[in-house]
C-alpha cells in the first residue's frame, strides 16, 4: 500500500542572478483545478530559486483556485495574487498608450501562457521578459533542446530559462495534519483501498461508469477495498454505485464525511496517500490523486490534451481513447485491467 510521503523542505538558494531581481511577476490567463495543481511545483521552484524576491501571480481572466482552496498552498511560494488584469484579447490593447497594471514595472516577467497579444501587453511591464510566444521570438531568452509538450515540463523549462539550469520544479507538500487525520479516519487501517474518480466536468471526458463499477468489482473479488471519489457533480453516481457497487466505500458521502474537520479537495488530496492506485477521468480529480501521491491510472480522451495536462502522479499509466474509437465508451474494460494491474504490481 502507498504511504503518504512528505516531500524534504524546498531549498532556497541565493545566486548572483538572483539576487538582482527584486519583483517577479508570473502572468497566466486562469487556473483551474487540474493546472492549478500542475503549475504548484513550478511556483515552487520559483521561490527557491528567488528567495528575496516579491513574486506576483497573475491570472489575467479573474478565475484562479489560487484565490480558493489552494491559496493557503500557493502562498508559501508567492506574495500578490492579481486577478482580472489586461489580457489583450483585442488588437487596441498591444498600442494602447496606457501601460499594463497601472505602470507598475517588474524585473522579471514569465509569461507561461502563448497568445502572442497578450505576451505583447504583459512583455511592458518586464525589464526581462521570459515567454515561449510566437516561438520565443518576443523571450530575452531561449531554449536550447526541444519544447516539452506537457505543461509541467513548459514551466519548468520556463523556470530554467528564468533561473539557469540548476532550477527544477519542486513537488510541494499539499496535506494539512488536520487533513491527513481526516483521510486516516475515512480510510481506516486494515485495508488495502484502490481509489476511482470517475467524474469530469465534460461528459464527453467519462468513462461509462458500469466500466468503473466492473473495475471495481474485480478489486473487490481480489481481496482490495475499491474507494470512489465523488464531487459535486456526481451526486447522480451515489445511488447507483450503493445498488451496484455495495462493498464499495464513498468516503465524501454521509455522516462521517460529515464530521470531517477538513473537506473539499484538500481532503481528496490527503486521502490519495492511502490508496495503493487509482483510476481517474481526465478532470481535477485525478490531478489531486496523483498530487496526493497515488500510482494513478488516468482515462484520457485524446492524445494531444493527455500530452500536455499529464498527472503528476510518482506512478503513471494512461489510457486514450483515441487509440480505440471516437468515444471515451470505446476504451475496453480489459486495457484497464492490464493497466492497473501494471500500477499495482508495482506497489
Amino acid at each position: 500500500m502507498a504511504s503518504p510521503h512528505a516531500p524534504a523542505p524546498i531549498p532556497r538558494r541565493q545566486s548572483k542572478v538572483a539576487a538582482m531581481i527584486r519583483s517577479i511577476l508570473v502572468y497566466s490567463v486562469e487556473e483551474l483545478s487540474g493546472d492549478g495543481l500542475i503549475k504548484l511545483p513550478f511556483a515552487a521552484g520559483l521561490r527557491a530559486a528567488f528567495p528575496e524576491a516579491r513574486i506576483s501571480w497573475c491570472a489575467a481572466s479573474g478565475k484562479s483556485v489560487y484565490s480558493s482552496w489552494l491559496k493557503p498552498v500557493v502562498f508559501r511560494f508567492i506574495d500578490e495574487l492579481l486577478l482580472g488584469e489586461p489580457l489583450g484579447d483585442r488588437m487596441l490593447d498591444v498600442f494602447s498608450p496606457r501601460p499594463p497594471f497601472g505602470g507598475r514595472t517588474f524585473d522579471l516577467v514569465i509569461d507561461t501562457q502563448t497568445n502572442v497579444r497578450r505576451s505583447l501587453v504583459v512583455r511592458r511591464a518586464g525589464r526581462t521578459f521570459i515567454s515561449a510566444a510566437a516561438g520565443f521570438a518576443l523571450s530575452a531568452r531561449r531554449p536550447t533542446s526541444p519544447w516539452p509538450e506537457s505543461m509541467a515540463g513548459q514551466l519548468d523549462g520556463l523556470l530554467k530559462l528564468a533561473a539557469g539550469p540548476q532550477a527544477n520544479a519542486a513537488r510541494p507538500t499539499l496535506s494539512t495534519p488536520e487533513a491527513a487525520a481526516a483521510a486516516r479516519t475515512l480510510l481506516p487501517p486494515g485495508e488495502t483501498y484502490v481509489g476511482f474518480a470517475p467524474g469530469s466536468g465534460g461528459l464527453e471526458r467519462r468513462w461509462p461508469l458500469d466500466r468503473f463499477v466492473q473495475l471495481a468489482a474485480l478489486q473487490h473479488e481480489r481481496g482490495r477495498r475499491p474507494v470512489f471519489i465523488l464531487g459535486p457533480a456526481e451526486r447522480d453516481y451515489v445511488e447507483p454505485l450503493r445498488a451496484q457497487a455495495p462493498y464499495a466505500l464513498l468516503p465524501l458521502e454521509g455522516e462521517a464525511a460529515e464530521r470531517a474537520p477538513v473537506k473539499g479537495p484538500l481532503l481528496t488530496i490527503a486521502m490519495a496517500g492511502w490508496l495503493a492506485a487509482a483510476v481517474a477521468a481526465d478532470a481535477g480529480p485525478g490531478h489531486m490523486l496523483a498530487a496526493g501521491g497515488a500510482p494513478l491510472l488516468s482515462l484520457q480522451r485524446d492524445r494531444r490534451k493527455a500530452a500536455k495536462f499529464k498527472p503528476a502522479a510518482p506512478r503513471l499509466e494512461m489510457l486514450i481513447a483515441e487509440d480505440y474509437g471516437d468515444s471515451m465508451a470505446a476504451l475496453p474494460l480489459e486495457a484497464a485491467i492490464r493497466a492497473l494491474d501494471t500500477l499495482l504490481e508495482q506497489d
